[in-house]
């Protein structure tokens, strides 16, 4: 990950999650919609998810389902 870098004193605003760029108005939080992409990668990908100990939930087959004519 980039290194994040500090905004300058009276500079209002925020710094992109992703790259440390100071975020644009459009992309909020993110600098960028690369920036965004990126990011939505990263959640459709897994990459945020909270490792656990429980094991998932078996599924059980349900009755057969009718037959489409």
């Amino acid at each position: 990950m980039a290194e994040i870098t500090k905004l300058k004193p009276g500079r209002k605003g925020r710094l992109c999650p992703i790259c440390g760029r100071a975020a644009d108005q459009c992309y909020r939080p993110f600098c960028s919609k690369r920036c965004a992409d990126i990011d939505l990668a990263r959640w459709l990908g897994g990459d945020y998810r909270i490792p656990t100990e429980e094991k998932p939930e078996e599924v059980v087959p349900s009755e057969q389902a009718p037959e489409e004519k």
